[in-house]
């Protein structure tokens, strides 16, 4: 075997996907190490403190992942190390109650606008950025991202605190950003959701999360329509001053595909009945908690053509009887009632409704 060379090695190598196997294959000697090395595309990286020891051995990563705290400098290597990245995921995997505990130390050795702008001038070819809880990064991150990222797809910033309507109208100037989690943003306004609505970005985005982005109003939902390829909307938890103002110039977006509503209190039956008549290509709504609303609006789903999934979880007025004129819909797959309604609606009724579609209760 020692008379193959890299390229020989290299070829095998293409045939082996499972990372133990490949891991066996580079203890085999120095040459075996250094090939798995260099044809190595992806990386989850556990320790970040030890990049600088390995990362060397993998110029021609893909893929960089990490769910742990990683420093500005260690981010920094990675960027001159691995110049031809595609995508980076950086989400940060804690419950907020392990963020909480380390919070006082997380400001100086997690990453924020000087690591991910060395990413962003170092690996031009990033089409995926996840930065999900990153709570040090900010609008000089963000406009370095836009900015030098021609290829730019996809982009997480959830929980990013930082994240603000500067941010947001450098993002609204891409053209090439398709999906766009601004979840839990909490300094977004109204300017920030104009600046994505009349930007460059409103021919291409496909898919937004404004989740629990409490500081937004009828007004800047209302601008939204003009996101002409806008296929799933997520407004979840984003408070009460989003009325049915704005919930009936959502369902002016007529190429919505999913659409999340949950917990919009001030929501009612005019809203829902206006996006079953204008959204024809919605498959999948949710209205948890949407307490306003009624068999009366979720009615008229019942001759949709096309919706498959219907979450009515936390819907204080949907009775039994409503459900009749909901399991019209003959294209429903799914729904899920309050676990509430459990006990008053007849096991029989609960068999004749799985004929149609999966039930399920929460």
């Amino acid at each position: 075997m020692s008379t193959l060379g890299d390229d020989e090695l290299s070829l095998v190598l293409n045939w082996v996907h499972d990372q133990d196997h490949r891991k066996a294959f580079s203890q085999v000697c120095k040459q075996w190490l250094r090939v798995e090395g260099l044809t190595r595309l992806s990386i989850r990286v556990l320790e970040p403190d030890l990049i600088p020891t390995f990362m060397p051995r993998f110029p021609n990563l893909l893929l960089f992942e990490t769910a742990m705290f990683i420093s500005n400098s260690h981010l920094e290597f990675v960027a001159k190390r691995c110049p031809k990245l595609e995508v980076l995921n950086l989400n940060l995997r804690k419950t907020r109650e392990e963020f909480d505990e380390i919070d006082g130390n997380s400001v100086f050795e997690d990453v924020g606008n000087d690591g991910i702008c060395a990413l962003a001038n170092g690996c031009p070819n990033l089409s995926k950025v996840l930065l999900r809880k990153r709570k040090n990064v900010g609008s000089v991150a963000v406009i370095s991202l836009v900015n030098f990222l021609q290829n730019l797809i996809t982009l997480d910033l959830g929980r990013c605190n930082l994240v603000d309507d500067q941010a947001v109208e450098a993002i609204g100037s891409s053209n090439s950003i398709r999906v766009l989690n601004l979840g839990a943003c909490s300094l977004v306004t109204d300017h920030g959701l104009a600046a994505l609505a009349t930007g460059y970005i409103s021919k291409s985005l496909e898919k937004l999360v404004l989740a629990e982005c409490d500081r937004i109003t009828d007004s800047g939902v209302s601008m939204l329509k003009h996101i002409c390829c806008l296929e799933e909307l997520n407004l979840a938890e984003c408070g009460p001053k989003i009325t049915d103002s704005g919930g009936v110039a959502v369902s002016s977006i007529t190429s919505l595909r999913k659409l999340n509503l949950a917990w919009l209190i001030n929501l009612s039956d005019f809203t829902v009945i206006a996006i079953a008549e204008n959204c024809v290509n919605l498959v999948a709504i949710d209205l948890t908690g949407c307490e306003l609303v009624t068999g009366a609006g979720v009615g008229a789903f019942g001759n949709h053509q096309r919706l498959e999934s219907l979450v009515l979880a936390s819907c204080y007025n949907i009775c039994m009887d409503d459900l009749d004129m909901v399991l019209r819909c003959r294209s429903l797959r799914d729904i899920v009632l309050d676990k509430g309604l459990r006990m008053w609606i007849p096991m029989a009724m609960q068999v004749n409704i799985s004929r149609f579609c999966q039930l399920h209760w929460r």
